[in-house]
């Protein structure tokens, strides 16, 4: 794989803690706004500045996207930012309830994502795409890592361990209680080494940041239009690459991405407990609230009750003999339950269904349900079937996967072209 050294915009130190952000698209708009009332330095307003102007102001209108880059440039100019003009990579570590991964910050190349080095699993929804296109055109950087995976390389890991014997740039802990460290990789030698040890990882695999890579994609192929119009295209261009940050797939942690539907579709709960039946699981009364331990079993919970659901001998015999995608939980609830029981057909655009990260807990799957709604606890998506998926071509169904902890934002910011 060519995986790149680059020259990164980052935080000065002293402020690092105050940029760094959750990913964009885990704030709803008054959830954001809220964040950076009282943050005024947090990469949240340049990635959501919609937050800058009043509610009733159109998120997707050309000034909204000028003022991120108006607010990226004064952060430079106010010292708040520097260019860091080391060609580098970052070892960048996260530390969160006793857990650690750590990966390497890097670029990678556009096209291995289109020719299948790099993998997807999901497929992207264009209005998305288009606002974090529209977002890197106004700014001229990718400002959002793609969290990518490979297969453990253990010599890789070595050289990585290596590089952390060095004093990091950034150490602090975040809000939501993780650890953050960074360290810079410019040495000539050991850059040289990261450089010849991604060259034999065959792929990689996209874990989370699909929309941004699509976006990113997309923005390149314009861009390479241009210069080939212009006769300048030499395909080093900085918008040929994207931001990544690359883990050992051993490191991560997935959790369960969970569902939540308004309503029982017309069902009496009898009548929902009988259709779950009929589909091929087990259903038992549970006393207290369903957490699963394994593969193919669920909760349910509606009308105040939790039960235990789990796939009977015929249908877990059916699951054995499919493909990767049907074997996966998310994919067995979909066609058994949330599409021919309660009606949710398209789970991208169908209101009447939400999902709930695992770390929230089983609390808010009660809330969120309450009098009406079913509330379904899964079982982790594991990330050997996550690899197993992209290796066949295949794509899971949307919100199968929750890896936390999530990369911060703001921390490294790719310049492509001048906005």
């Amino acid at each position: 794989m060519r995986v790149l050294p680059f020259p990164c915009i980052r935080p000065v130190p002293e402020h690092a803690s105050d940029v760094a952000a959750l990913p964009y698209d885990v704030f709803d708009r008054a959830e954001a706004a809220e964040y950076v009332r009282t943050r005024p330095l947090s990469f949240l307003n340049i990635d959501r500045p919609e937050t800058q102007f009043a509610p009733d102001q159109d998120m997707y209108a050309p000034e909204v996207y000028a003022r991120a880059a108006e607010m990226l440039e004064q952060r430079i100019e106010d010292g708040t930012y520097f260019s860091d003009s080391n060609r580098a990579y970052y070892i960048y570590e996260l530390r969160m309830d006793g857990h650690a991964q750590t990966g390497v910050v890097a670029i990678c190349s556009i096209d291995e994502y289109e020719d299948g080095t790099i993998k997807r699993h999901e497929l992207t929804r264009e209005d998305k795409e288009r606002d974090r296109i529209e977002h890197m055109r106004a700014l001229g950087c990718q400002t959002g890592p793609i969290f990518l995976t490979y297969r453990d390389q253990p010599v890789l890991d070595i050289i990585i361990n290596a590089a952390k014997e060095s004093s990091p740039i950034y150490r602090f802990t975040d809000d939501e209680g993780v650890e953050q460290i960074v360290w810079e990789v410019a040495r000539t030698d050991a850059v040289e080494a990261i450089h010849a040890m991604f060259e034999h990882v065959p792929c990689a695999y996209i874990a989370d940041g699909h929309h941004r890579t699509a976006s990113a994609v997309k923005v390149a192929q314009a861009m390479r239009d241009e210069a080939r119009a212009a006769g300048t295209l030499t395909g080093k261009e900085p918008f040929n690459f994207f931001l990544s940050v690359l883990f050992p797939a051993s490191q991560l942690t997935i959790l369960p991405y969970n569902r939540v539907v308004a309503d029982r579709a017309g069902l009496t709960v009898d009548e929902l407990l009988a259709r779950v039946r009929e589909a091929g699981f087990t259903v038992d009364a549970a006393p207290t609230a369903v957490v699963p331990s394994s593969a193919g079993a669920f909760g349910m919970f509606t009308d105040g009750r939790w039960w235990q659901l789990a796939l009977g001998e015929e249908l877990a015999s059916q699951i054995a003999d499919g493909d990767p995608v049907s074997a996966l939980d998310v994919s067995v609830l979909q066609e058994r339950v949330l599409a021919p029981v309660l009606g949710i057909g398209d789970v991208r655009s169908d209101p009447r269904i939400s999902f709930v990260g695992g770390i929230r807990g089983v609390d808010e799957l009660e809330r969120r349900a309450g009098a009406e709604g079913v509330a379904f606890s899964m079982y982790a998506t594991s990330i050997d079937q996550l690899l197993a998926v992209a290796d066949a071509g295949l794509l899971m169904p949307p919100k199968s996967t929750w890896f936390e902890p999530k990369l911060r934002s703001g921390l490294f910011i790719h310049r492509i072209a001048r906005s």
